[in-house]
């Protein structure tokens, strides 16, 4: 039975772990409950420093030299009137405001004295979390993603939080984590894909997609693992504070014992910390006990991708993922996911059988197939997902229709921002047919936009081609080729541990 996040200080003293640090705590703790307030297993920090970044750094160190501890006094982190007031500086000054329709300036108008406000509630455990107000973004699909925006105030204390809990579990997360991480990107996640694809022996990838996840992250298992190295209840209060604080939708507040809303700075991190244990600490074990060939795994948030040499140990592994994964009440998609063959053998071996090309996935943004280089070696191409590239042209024209009659150079200079934010993110090494055909389709949707408002209804092409060549930069290749960053940023260190 589920230990009860809301059970006294006299809980079940919690049992040690095993002494291989690779084991997933979420085994051991099943069944066994954790001790709400301090720990009485010898591990606990009680000498944690009080300055802003002294006090982080003994936290760092301490986490890093034991992965057993657990702290128990962390709270004065977060109220440090300091941290507080770099969290509030870090951020968006316009971002939309929550429930209380508070905004970043007037907010910093008394900065100080709300600031000092702030941090006597945190202290005395009198800061209330509040529900958050949900929005719908377009998703590039036609769906719309549910987001939550929380309080201003709400914002500041769960980055304070985050920057304190980063501490700590950033020494414990995996190498092949990059989701949401210090010093780690989509892009880096993307190049540790695609050299483990073209160095290791992968003849086989599992396209995993976790269904909901965040609407399905169950609360009782999150606090059990956060209780594994944080004994300071007041720091689990504030994280069920947000987890329970729901959603106002309509003027109506929903609450859920499962999920935690997209949106917030502390999300993120609390779905690394959940999949942390659930997942990553179990493929690493299940990689040393049952795989013979090569095995990689990348994960960015909810997201993964895991090759294996043997399709096999490819099925083995997503079988018993699956069932790993109902235990703790997530479920993959029975539609996109699949175990495809790819790698360096896969297009010899289908061409064999007569199946015909390699099957491509996706992974981040981009399409990824099985290629081959000018000198006929395997190479992995990555290409701008089709439907991505097609939502965010249906964006620019709507904009367009809402710019219709602004003047020329004020388009060109909007149309020159969207060609080169999707040039910063999709321009990687063997993907420029893809941009240049983004680019066409801009003019293509520009010189629309401006028939539509021509007295004769319109535009010659060689007055578009003299637009597109003032305001539209033909994008260029921005990213370097996968290996040659990925060992830069890992400097000899395997991330694939």
């Amino acid at each position: 039975m589920m230990h009860d996040p809301g059970q006294s200080d006299s809980s079940v003293v919690p049992r040690k772990l095993p002494n291989k640090a690779a084991e997933s705590a979420a085994e051991v703790m099943e069944g066994s409950g954790l001790a709400k307030g301090n720990s009485r297993d010898g591990h606990d920090d009680r000498t944690q420093g009080r300055g802003t970044s002294t006090g982080i750094e003994r936290v760092r160190q301490a986490a890093r030299r034991d992965r057993k501890q657990r702290f128990t006094a962390l709270l004065h982190h977060v109220y440090d009137i300091e941290r507080l007031r770099q969290a509030y500086t870090a951020l968006k000054r316009d971002a939309a405001a929550g429930i209380d329709g508070e905004t970043w300036r007037h907010y910093g108008e008394a900065l100080e004295d709300n600031l000092r406000d702030l941090a006597v509630r945190v202290k005395r455990g009198a800061f209330r979390a509040s529900p958050v107000r949900r929005v719908y973004i377009p998703k590039a699909d036609g769906r719309q993603r549910p987001l939550g925006i929380p309080t201003l105030e709400d914002k500041i204390v769960q980055r304070a939080v985050v920057e304190v809990l980063n501490a700590i579990y950033e020494p414990d997360f995996l190498g092949f984590s990059y989701g949401f991480r210090p010093g780690r990107s989509q892009h880096n996640a993307l190049d540790a894909l695609t050299v483990a694809l073209e160095t290791k022996r992968v003849n086989w990838v599992v396209d995993a997609d976790i269904r909901g996840f965040f609407d399905a992250l169950d609360h009782g298992w999150l606090i059990r693992f956060l209780e594994h190295r944080v004994a300071d209840r007041r720091i689990v209060r504030l994280i069920e504070k947000w987890l329970s604080a729901g959603v106002l939708e309509d003027g109506q507040r929903i609450e859920s014992e499962i999920g935690t809303v997209q949106g917030g700075s502390i999300s993120p991190l609390l779905a690394n910390i959940y999949l942390h244990y659930v997942f990553d600490l179990w493929a690493q074990r299940w990689r040393k006990r049952h795989a013979e060939g090569d095995m990689v795994v990348v994960r960015y948030a909810d997201d993964f991708v895991v090759g294996s040499t043997h399709r096999e140990e490819a099925a083995g592994f997503l079988a018993d993922l699956r069932e790993r994964f109902a235990r703790f009440g997530l479920a993959l998609h029975p539609d996109k996911t699949r175990l495809i063959e790819f790698g360096r053998t896969a297009a010899r071996n289908r061409r064999g059988r007569g199946d015909g090309k390699p099957e491509t996935f996706n992974f981040l943004g981009f399409t990824h197939a099985c290629g081959t280089t000018r000198k006929g070696q395997f190479t992995v191409l990555r290409q701008t997902i089709r439907r991505r590239w097609q939502g965010k042209l249906q964006q620019v024209k709507t904009e367009l229709r809402r710019r219709l009659h602004a003047p020329v150079p004020e388009q060109g200079a909007y149309l020159r921002s969207v060609i080169q934010g999707h040039a910063r993110y999709y321009g990687v090494p063997r993907n420029g047919p893809s941009l240049s055909a983004f680019r066409f389709a801009l003019v293509r949707l520009w010189r629309a936009a401006l028939q539509r408002r021509s007295q004769t209804g319109h535009v010659r092409w060689d007055r578009m081609t003299r637009l597109a060549r003032r305001w539209l930069p033909f994008p260029h290749i921005c990213h370097p080729y996968p290996a040659q960053r990925f060992a830069w940023t890992t400097q000899g260190k395997s991330r694939m541990r």
